[in-house]
């Protein structure tokens, strides 16, 4: 799909443009700090999980390891004491080389052994689930205290620390990195955003183009008919002896003029209910050839009065090859196919010279197994251009207004009102059929609609075997 420039966009959309992209960048942003945070929380518990492992690993080995022995040498006392020279024999070092160390306190809370090169001057406070404290505003420890008893009596308590920047440090570096991230795709987004929401416009700003194109052709249209009603009735109201040969033909004029006012008015009511799907199409097994039999006798007395030669030809020999079955009958609304062909035999009434000819050719075919009918109508009029082809059914669109026309269009139709072959299209898509011009300048254009065909086995009535 092309993207017009920025420049060519209206300041609304510009607005709307700003806005989606800020919403792109937001809902993204927004998203990515939840998982970052998410992410970060859940390393960070990782890691602290992981200290109280080992904190806990490290008391039940240090406990294995006391000595015992009676707190008094009377055969009558069962207490018990911690021989802290025996159970501390390893030096301090060994310890700190796993940067973990131990404090042993007795059952008073009196520091007996320690790792620290210095005594910490923090209370013992049991947690069995651990507790971070500070040291210092820079030094930060995790520690587990546990009490060891024998007997319900306690012998004492042990603290164990940890450092806490095992914790902090990857933590840290890891907030650093999320932050990074973070930053560099809300970047991203907002550069995708942006041009995302030109993207998402694109299709906005057309169909407000095309509105406003269709609005402005519409109140052309309506205008003209409108003040040539509003001319007429005040030179009628202006003449002081009216003429009742004046007055009639001035009347004629209006009601001409209200004819054509009211059929542009109902095809873009037409329009505008199959734009919002308020259309209600009747489907149901309709004969082809009989919508083409009464299209050709409705437009055959106009097309006669134009010296042009209307005819149909529906194939009868791939008729006669399928007995017992209708080829030419498919499910669809009976009187928006008569209004379909209409048109199209309507325009090329309009575009062909006196003297020309328009065939009507209905053809059954198969394509990948599939049944389709084609209905061709061909006429050797004015042709059109072919850089005209591609807007051909637009709305108000006409190729090119200084061709000849026919002042009086035909009853049903919509020539004149450049609202024809846009109704044609629209009711093509509705019956899920294709409809596609080819065109040759002075020498003839051919419309050619394809329907998904629908065999029956009904008979149809005996009118649609007629031939025309």
């Amino acid at each position: 799909m092309a993207v017009a420039p920025f420049s060519e966009i209206p300041p609304q959309f510009q607005t709307t443009r700003r806005r989606l992209a800020w919403w792109y960048t937001g809902v993204t942003a927004v998203l990515l700090l939840l998982f970052a945070s998410g992410f970060y929380l859940y390393v960070r518990g990782t890691l602290i999980e992981r200290v109280d492992d080992t904190l806990s690993h490290v008391a039940e080995v240090v406990e294995r390891s006391l000595v015992l022995e009676p707190a008094l040498p009377s055969p009558n006392w069962t207490g018990y004491q911690v021989n802290v020279e025996a159970s501390f024999r390893n030096p301090p070092e060994a310890v700190e080389d796993d940067r973990i160390d131990l404090e042993w306190f007795n059952p008073t809370g009196e520091l007996l052994w320690s790792t620290w090169s210095e005594v910490l001057t923090i209370p013992i406070h049991l947690d069995a689930g651990g507790e971070t404290v500070e040291i210092s505003p820079d030094v930060w420890l995790r520690q587990l205290t546990d009490r060891l008893e024998v007997n319900g009596e306690v012998l004492g308590y042990l603290r164990i620390s940890h450092p806490w920047f095992e914790v902090t440090k990857p933590t840290r570096q890891l907030g650093i990195d999320l932050a990074g991230g973070i930053s560099l795709m809300v970047g991203l987004v907002a550069a995708i955003g942006w041009f995302l929401s030109r993207l998402a416009i694109e299709p906005i700003r057309a169909s407000y183009q095309q509105l406003k194109q269709f609005t402005a052709d519409a109140s052309h249209e309506l205008r003209n008919p409108i003040a040539l009603i509003q001319t007429n009735v005040q030179v009628a109201l202006a003449d002081p002896t009216p003429d009742l040969q004046e007055q009639r033909q001035q009347l004629e004029v209006i009601e001409r003029l209200t004819q054509r006012l009211g059929r542009l008015v109902d095809d873009l009511l037409f329009l505008a209910r199959q734009d919002s799907g308020m259309v209600q199409t009747q489907f149901q097994p309709c004969p082809l050839d009989a919508v083409l039999m009464a299209v050709v006798e409705e437009q055959g007395a106009i097309a006669a009065a134009k010296s042009l030669q209307l005819t149909l030809d529906l194939g009868s020999e791939r008729q006669a090859e399928l007995p017992g079955s209708e080829p030419f009958t498919l499910l669809g609304d009976y009187d928006q196919l008569v209004r379909l062909f209409t048109n199209l035999v309507g325009n090329s009434i309009v575009y062909t010279p006196p003297g020309g000819s328009i065939s009507i050719h209905l053809i059954h075919t198969q394509r990948q197994g599939l049944s389709e009918l084609q209905v061709l109508v061909q006429d050797s009029g004015v042709g059109v251009p072919a850089d005209a082809l591609p807007r051909l059914f637009d709305r108000f669109y006409r190729a090119d207004p200084s061709r000849q026309r026919d002042p009086t269009p035909s009853s049903g139709s919509s020539t004149g009102t450049g609202l024809g072959l846009a109704i044609a299209q629209a009711i093509a898509q509705n019956h899920q059929g294709t409809i596609r011009v080819e065109s040759q300048p002075q020498v003839g254009t051919t419309f050619t609609v394809t329907f998904p065909g629908f065999k029956t086995e009904v008979s149809l009535p005996s009118e649609t075997a007629k031939s025309v």
